[in-house]
């Protein structure tokens, strides 16, 4: 599905990302764990095109997509949900929906009452503004948005980010209802290691823009990542 190879990326002439690699497979679920500033976020915008890589490769079904700009790779079947629970405050979160249901012709009503039932909290808000939401609902809101587009892979980033715990489990138990219909994987980004060994199959540790820890996800991992973590 997602293959990234041996990828440097950063921001100006500072490299952030030194040579990571790693693979999302169909319909799987993979994480990326680390601390603030280990990368993980700079992994995510270079795999969608946002910061254009200084060498190596992203190849989607194989094809190598490194160098598409990030609409493109939009059109390819990418969703990327970035951290901090964007939206457009002052249009109602059924506005929001709308914004991207209306770019999808005849598809687009079906697709946002789909990503509803995935998110029901959302229809009883529907008439609210999304800037009195509670961060909660607006990552409910933001990955909602972004379902609406029928991804193929999503790009999670820090979804769980200064949310109750009750949402938490919403989203997790979401991301798993997904990827168990198949047709979508999933790229997630996390400081929650709980939640992200709960939802991946797969994990990798980021440390200072490298991988230094991979392995098999679940909760019998959770001991391995902690004491990677803490090297």
């Amino acid at each position: 599905m997602l293959e990234i190879t041996e990828l440097v990326a950063g921001y100006g002439r500072s490299d952030v990302l030194h040579g990571v690699s790693l693979t999302v497979p169909e319909d799987g679920v993979v994480c990326v764990l680390g601390h603030n500033g280990a990368g993980k976020s700079t992994l995510l915008r270079a795999a969608l095109g946002l910061i254009r890589p200084s060498a190596g490769r992203v190849r989607l079904d194989g094809r190598d997509v490194t160098r598409l700009p990030a609409h493109r790779k939009v059109r390819a079947g990418l969703a990327y949900v970035p951290q901090g629970q964007q939206s457009f405050p002052q249009l109602t979160a059924l506005e929001n929906l709308r914004l991207v249901a209306d770019g999808r012709g005849g598809d687009g009503a079906r697709a946002l009452d789909e990503a509803l039932d995935l998110f029901p909290a959302l229809r009883e808000l529907a008439g609210r503004r999304a800037g009195l939401l509670s961060g909660g609902q607006r990552q409910q809101l933001a990955i909602a948005r972004a379902l609406i587009t029928r991804p193929r892979l999503l790009l999670l980033d820090e979804p769980t980010e200064g949310i109750q715990p009750s949402v938490v489990a919403e989203i997790q138990r979401t991301i798993l209802e997904l990827a168990g219909r198949g047709g979508l994987s999933v790229l997630l980004v996390e400081q929650h290691i709980d939640f992200a060994l709960r939802a991946a199959q797969r994990y990798h540790v980021l440390e200072a823009g490298r991988i230094t820890s991979t392995g098999e996800g679940g909760e019998a991992a959770r001991d391995r990542v902690r004491e990677a973590l803490t090297v």
